[in-house]
C-alpha cells in the first residue's frame, strides 16, 4: 500500500499512460502533415534524428527515475538541480502545455464526430464547442474520483484504441508499392501557389535541411506525453516501473510511428498524400475499404483522443500539486479530495480549459497553433531535464552520464530554435500570469523572491509584452 491508501499503478498500466499520453490526435494526420514537407528520404532523416533526441531523453527519464527517486515529477528536476525559480518555470511549462494540447485534442475529437455529423466537421462549431465542452468536464469529473482509477480506465482506452491503428498497419503493409515509395524518394516537393500544381525537383543540401525543419515539430508533437510515467512514478507500485515503462512505450511509439508515416508514401504518391482531406489516415482506410473502413477509423479516432484527452487531464494538475508541496505555487494548488486527487488544480485547468474551447469558435487554426505551443512549452521542461543530467555527469565526473545529458539538451534546444521560437515567444505571456502565483506562494512561505529572479521575471515580462505588441500589430500571427 502506497502513501494514498491505494495498491499503486502496475507496470502495465504505466506503458499504457506512456502510449495513451502520445497517440492522440496527431498520428492519424501524421502521412499528410509529412508529405506536405518532406520525400520519403529526408522523412526517413526526420525520424532518424527525432527517434534519437526522444529516446535520450527517455534514457534520461530513467536513470532519474532510479538514481533519484526522492524527486517526483518532471519538473522536480529542474528545481533540484537549478533551484526553485527554474522548478517553476518547468512546471509551469509543462502545466500549459498539458491544457493547450487537451485543446488540440479537442478541435480534432471533433473533426471525427464530423465524418458522422457535418455540422462538427470543423471542429470548431457552437455545437462542437458545446460537445467538446461536455467530454472536458466529464474527464474532469473521472479523474477527479482519484487518479489510479482514471490510470486503470486509460489501460482499457490504450488498448481499444490500439484496434483500429493495428488494422491500419496492417493494410497499408499489404498495399504498400515499391515503385511508388520511391519514384520521387529524394527530391523536393514544390507547391506552385498561383495553380495549386505539385512538382518535384531535384534535392538540394538547403531543400533537405528545410524538409526536415518541416517536418520535426510534427514528429516532436505526437511523442508529448512520453513522461507519464516518470509523472506518476511517485503512484507507481515500484519507482522502477516508470523507469521501464518510458523505455518500452518509446519504442513502441517509435515503430507505430514510422510505419503509419512512411509506408503510406509506398501506397499513394506524395502529391495525393498532400491532396487528400484531413484527418488523412481516416480517408486512406476510406479509400481501401469504402465508407465503412472510414467510419471504423473514425471510432478508432474518437478512441484514441479520449484516452490522450485522459491522459493530459491526470498529468498537469499533478504537476501543479506537486510544485503547490513545493511552494512553487500557492497551496490551494496541491488540496486533494477525499479520493486523493487534487480538485482545486483540475478545476481552476477545467476553467481555463472552458474558456479557450469558447475561443475556437472565431478561429480556423486552433488544432496547428495549440499543437504548435504545446509542443513548445513542453519542450522547455524536457530541455531541464538533460541540463540537470549535464550537471549531474559534471558533479559525478561519468562521461555515461554527462553525453546523454547534452546530447538530449542540444536537441531540444535545436528544435525551439529551428521550429518553435515564436510560439515559445507567445508562450511567455501565460507564464507571466504564473509569477503572480510564484510571488504568493513565496510569500505563504515565507520566502523571498531572489534578485536573479525578479530580474529573469522582468526580463521574461518585457518579452512577454513585445510579444503582445507584435500580435496586436500583426507581426507575430496565432
Amino acid at each position: 500500500m502506497d502513501e494514498y491508501g491505494k495498491k499503486g499503478i502496475a507496470l502495465p498500466a504505466l506503458i499504457a499512460l506512456v502510449v495513451s499520453s502520445a497517440i492522440g490526435a496527431g498520428i492519424y494526420d501524421l502521412p499528410a502533415t509529412l508529405a506536405n514537407n518532406a520525400t520519403p528520404g529526408v522523412s526517413l532523416i526526420a525520424w532518424l534524428i527525432t527517434g534519437i533526441g526522444i529516446l535520450l531523453l527517455a534514457w534520461n527519464l530513467n536513470y532519474l527515475v532510479l538514481n533519484k527517486p526522492e524527486l517526483n515529477g518532471i519538473a522536480d528536476y529542474a528545481r533540484d538541480g537549478f533551484g526553485d525559480f527554474a522548478g517553476f518555470v518547468s512546471g509551469w511549462g509543462y502545466w500549459l502545455s498539458g491544457w493547450l494540447g487537451n485543446i488540440a485534442f479537442a478541435t480534432m475529437m471533433m473533426s471525427a464526430v464530423g465524418y458522422f455529423i457535418p455540422s462538427f466537421k470543423s471542429g470548431n462549431s457552437v455545437e462542437a464547442i458545446i460537445f467538446a465542452s461536455m467530454i472536458s468536464w466529464l474527464l474532469t469529473w473521472i479523474v477527479s474520483r482519484g487518479i489510479e482509477s482514471a490510470a486503470l480506465l486509460n489501460l482499457v482506452v490504450t488498448i481499444t484504441k490500439l484496434i483500429p491503428i493495428f488494422a491500419f498497419i496492417i493494410m497499408i503493409i499489404l498495399a504498400f508499392k515499391a515503385d511508388i515509395f520511391t519514384a520521387h524518394f529524394w527530391g523536393n516537393v514544390v507547391v506552385n501557389t498561383d495553380s495549386g500544381k505539385i512538382f518535384f525537383k531535384p534535392a538540394t543540401t538547403g531543400g533537405v535541411l528545410k524538409q526536415i525543419q518541416g517536418s520535426i515539430m510534427a514528429m516532436m508533437w505526437v511523442f508529448v506525453g512520453i513522461e507519464g510515467a516518470t509523472m506518476l512514478a511517485d503512484r507507481a507500485k515500484r519507482k522502477s516501473d516508470a523507469g521501464k515503462a518510458t523505455i518500452i512505450g518509446v519504442l513502441t511509439l517509435l515503430v507505430i510511428y514510422i510505419i503509419i508515416s512512411i509506408l503510406p508514401y509506398g501506397y499513394l504518391s506524395q502529391q495525393e498524400l498532400v491532396q487528400m482531406p484531413h484527418p488523412v489516415v481516416v480517408y486512406i482506410f476510406k479509400q481501401m475499404l469504402g465508407p465503412i473502413g472510414g467510419a471504423f477509423i473514425s471510432l478508432g479516432l474518437m478512441v484514441s483522443i479520449f484516452g490522450a484527452w485522459l491522459s493530459w487531464t491526470m498529468l498537469p494538475v499533478e504537476s501543479t500539486s506537486l510544485m503547490a508541496k513545493q511552494n512553487l505555487l500557492p497551496k490551494w494548488f496541491g488540496v486533494l479530495n477525499k479520493y486523493k486527487a487534487p480538485a482545486h488544480a483540475l478545476f481552476i485547468t477545467q476553467i481555463l480549459m472552458q474558456l479557450f474551447l469558447i475561443t475556437l469558435v472565431f478561429t480556423d487554426q486552433a488544432y496547428n497553433f495549440a499543437f504548435s505551443m504545446s509542443t513548445s512549452a513542453i519542450i522547455i521542461t524536457y530541455t531541464f531535464v538533460g541540463s540537470y543530467m549535464i550537471k549531474l555527469g559534471w558533479q559525478q565526473k561519468r562521461l555515461a552520464v554527462f553525453l546523454p545529458g547534452l546530447l538530449s539538451a542540444g536537441f531540444e534546444i535545436s528544435v525551439l530554435v529551428f521550429v518553435g521560437l515564436r510560439f515559445l515567444w507567445l508562450a511567455t505571456i501565460i507564464y507571466v500570469l504564473g509569477f503572480i502565483f510564484y510571488m504568493v506562494a513565496r510569500k505563504h512561505a515565507g520566502k523571498q523572491v531572489r534578485v536573479v529572479e525578479w530580474v529573469l521575471m522582468a526580463v521574461i515580462t518585457v518579452i512577454a509584452v513585445l510579444a503582445l505588441v507584435a500580435v496586436t500589430q500583426g507581426n507575430l500571427t496565432i
